[in-house]
């Protein structure tokens, strides 16, 4: 059984992974929201304006619960979010969830997005009590595996044409995982 304890504050060596606020739209716009290269592999489409961010991050704000999980990522330096790194399909009989991410292209191969993963990964499995996390990219996005890979996360294969794109086109997706047991706990 998963003990929920929902977003909580976790810190890295050279971050702050915390719920949002709505102040943060403007970093969030500046940083990754209205860069088309960021969005290239998301879901969404690239930000035209302010509002639609603050928007989403008002959203996100009022979604908080024991089991929403979705964290800013701040550098500590300069106290401004870079990034953002969130759960989705959280299964409670198996004990696992996929964890999604993406990070202002400024701060990109700086090893910030490895950090952030890995302190959530360690939340999950010592606070939450998952077993198996599971990451997806679109295996156009190698940073993504990278990342996946530094953190620990082990390749399990490629589903083909698993998905479509933004733009109506099929995409194959890299599959990760780490396991409970993987990190010896």
């Amino acid at each position: 059984m998963l003990t929920h304890k929902g977003t909580q504050s976790l810190e890295a060596e050279r971050l702050l992974l915390r719920r949002f606020k709505t102040s943060d739209a403007e970093c969030m716009f500046k940083n990754w929201a209205t860069d088309s290269e960021v969005c290239k592999f998301l879901s969404w489409n690239p930000h035209k304006d302010l509002s639609e961010t603050k928007q989403i991050v008002e959203s996100w704000v009022n979604e908080y619960s024991n089991d929403y999980y979705n964290w800013a990522i701040e550098l500590k330096s300069t106290s401004e979010i870079i990034g953002q790194i969130s759960l989705m399909n959280l299964d409670e009989k198996y004990l696992s969830c996929t964890t999604g991410y993406n990070i202002g292209r400024l701060f990109w191969g700086k090893g910030y997005m490895t950090e952030a993963l890995n302190v959530v990964i360690d939340y999950l499995f010592k606070e939450i009590g998952m077993n198996r996390i599971e990451a997806r990219y679109n295996t156009i996005n190698i940073a993504s595996g990278i990342v996946m890979q530094k953190a620990g996360m082990k390749f399990e294969g490629i589903l083909r044409q698993a998905k479509v794109n933004k733009y109506g086109q099929f995409y194959d997706l890299a599959i990760y995982s780490i396991l409970r047991s993987d990190l010896k706990l």
